[in-house]
């Protein structure tokens, strides 16, 4: 590794800011894979990382160059403690260095802020609210955010169990059909689920927690007729409930539990003419003490760009067909109040 930046635009004349890292492997983590790391920071800041050896020349206007070196720094300190980086966690560094502030969540294998202000808004409503809903297109985050703070609740002794719930919608619940043991049978719609934990935790500290029950991954119909006390409860791809599985899965929120529900309207699965459980709930507890909702939309996605201007397509075309969604239904931001307590 060594990276000879050269300044972008004109010659800049101040003084290169100067850092110094003390292991070159974990430096080279911090550089990433063809420098990917670096290349985000210079994009984003309009500055210029030259390296000697353990030391990094920063050049650039004076603030950005300040900044572009609390990032680094940050982001070094993660990786000395075993976290992973890439170019959305170089991301979320340069906005905590910029004074962005933000929430950041803590897991095993790396800190995870939020990149949008919707986002922004969902983590704080995840910690400040007892039940939040979470609205909108793939790849907004919805379901992984809500992962991350279930992972950094649990790590923090917040909670006992992480409870992660999808239904089955694809094998209308009827899992006795599919072929396999209960594993087999549910493991491709649970899938997404454990990808975001192997994400956030150590392969063996996940296979552990679920043998432990710390961690459970099930089917919606498995949490008929249970209480659930202190526990981070998430039910994904919740546009796929009927009115009456939503009802039993938010009736189960118990003692010093806290509850998410993620989903899109514009991808029901259901049988034509079925009414979605997330339309009925939004509709049925929208102005309920203790719940939020917030409401992500196209420009929040935080995959490939390309992935934008598919997501986009796709609306155009649906409502081409179908008519706008009425916006009621569909509430920005929290709008509820918060529990009682909090400010």
């Amino acid at each position: 590794m060594a990276r000879k930046s050269q300044p972008r635009g004109r010659e800049q004349r101040n003084a290169p800011v100067q850092i110094q890292f003390e292991d070159n492997r974990v430096l080279a983590q911090l550089f990433g894979e063809h420098d990917r790391n670096i290349a985000v920071l210079e994009d984003r800041l309009g500055v210029s990382v030259a390296s000697r050896g353990n030391r990094l020349a920063i050049s650039g206007p004076p603030e950005s160059a300040a900044i572009a070196r609390t990032a680094l720094a940050s982001l070094y300190r993660d990786l000395s403690h075993g976290a992973e980086i890439g170019p959305a966690e170089v991301e979320a560094a340069i906005t905590r260095a910029g004074g962005g502030g933000g929430t950041v969540l803590a897991t095993r294998k790396r800190s995870i802020a939020a990149r949008t202000a919707a986002q922004e808004r969902y983590l704080k409503a995840l910690k400040d609210y007892e039940l939040v809903f979470a609205i909108g297109p793939a790849g907004t985050g919805k379901t992984y955010l809500a992962v991350a703070t279930a992972v950094s609740a649990l790590l923090a002794g917040e909670v006992e169990h992480i409870i992660l719930s999808r239904p089955a919608v694809e094998a209308g619940e009827r899992l006795g059909f599919l072929p396999g043991d209960i594993r087999e049978k549910v493991d491709p719609y649970l899938r997404p689920l454990f990808d975001a934990l192997y994400d956030m935790l150590p392969g063996d500290q996940v296979m552990k927690r679920i043998a432990s029950g710390e961690i459970e991954i099930a089917p919606l119909a498995f949490m008929r007729g249970r209480t659930l006390a202190h526990a981070f409860i998430i039910l994904d791809e919740a546009q796929n409930t009927t009115p009456m599985q939503m009802k039993m899965f938010l009736t189960r929120l118990g003692e010093g539990s806290r509850m998410a529900v993620t989903g899109d309207l514009t991808q029901v699965d259901l049988p034509t003419g079925a009414r979605s459980g997330l339309v009925d709930a939004v509709e049925t507890i929208e102005d309920t003490e203790g719940v939020a909702f917030v409401r992500f939309t196209a420009e929040d996605t935080v995959r490939h760009p390309l992935v934008n201007r598919i997501v986009n397509a796709y609306d155009r075309a649906d409502r081409a067909r179908r008519g706008a969604i009425d916006p009621d239904v569909l509430p920005g931001g929290f709008r509820s109040r918060p529990r009682q307590g909090d400010a």
